[in-house]
């Protein structure tokens, strides 16, 4: 993953501001030891940001991971062990643990999705409702966790819902101006009935998205759908239902939770005095 080194900056400086008074109280020449244990099963994800948070404190402070990214380690496992000036280690530590915490559930949350639809051909997309600012890095996150990202955001992608059908007077008139804006992408529509299926269809969407269908309807949409354009589910589904949406036969499963439900995963960073 590429680290943008003025992001890395942004988030520092909205800790540290114009100084840590805390670690002034520390002897500059003091070093220090310490590890990172996950207090919880986890998924590892973004060692790449984490270390770029202590690199930009201090080039002196060295990180030796014991875990690989994207290994699924048990609770009280050692994620990493670090050495460096004792400021530099403080001063760094919340910023790099509040970084990790949250990229890390992303990455957690979606393997077990994507566990409870393996073997079914459905696979689990991510969406748009991601933590200001963390996108491109919750993005990864979902990859990193077996997951299938859709679009990074309203540039790469054409995705018409319910506003835009409003606006252009009807799905038909919407598909036609996507096709006229000849980006070369697949045109997507959010429909909310088996009614609206069909239009979309007749109006030659690639993708559709068949919002808040019932099990039943998803059933019956593959039917009708048959084969003409990439099915994807969304809306009030979670890992207890999942598997169930991915055996009506749709090819994919957007799940706003992977990102926007978030809860950090329970990291604990101690340190020691060097020897």
């Amino acid at each position: 993953m590429i680290v943008d080194r003025e992001q890395i900056r942004a988030w520092l400086a909205e800790d540290v501001g114009s100084g840590d008074l805390t670690a002034a109280i520390i002897p500059p020449e003091r070093r220090a030891r310490g590890r990172v244990v996950t207090r919880e099963p986890m998924v590892l994800c973004g060692r790449d940001g984490f270390e770029a948070v202590f690199a930009e404190v201090d080039p002196a402070c060295r990180i030796h991971w014991e875990a690989a990214e994207g290994e699924a380690v048990a609770a009280d496992a050692v994620l990493c062990r670090l050495e460096g000036p004792a400021r530099a280690l403080l001063t760094a530590e919340r910023t790099a643990l509040n970084f990790l915490q949250t990229v890390s559930a992303t990455a957690t949350v979606t393997r077990r999705y994507a566990g409870a639809v393996a073997g079914t051909g459905a696979v689990v997309l991510d969406t748009r409702k991601t933590i200001p600012g963390l996108r491109r890095w919750q993005k990864y996150a979902v990859e990193v966790g077996g997951g299938v990202n859709h679009r990074m955001g309203l540039y790469d992608g054409i995705l018409i819902k319910e506003n835009h059908i409003a606006a252009a007077g009807s799905i038909a008139a919407a598909v036609r101006q996507a096709r006229a804006l000849e980006t070369g992408l697949p045109v997507q529509v959010e429909v909310e009935s088996l009614a609206e299926l069909e239009e979309a269809l007749a109006a030659g969407a690639d993708m559709i998205l068949l919002d808040n269908f019932s099990l039943e309807d998803l059933r019956t949409a593959v039917r009708l759908n048959a084969g003409r354009a990439l099915l994807e589910a969304s809306g009030n589904i979670g890992l207890d239902n999942i598997r169930e949406v991915a055996l009506t036969g749709v090819d994919r499963i957007s799940v706003g939770a992977l990102t926007k439900h978030v809860r950090a995963v329970d990291l604990s960073l101690r340190l020691t005095l060097a020897e």
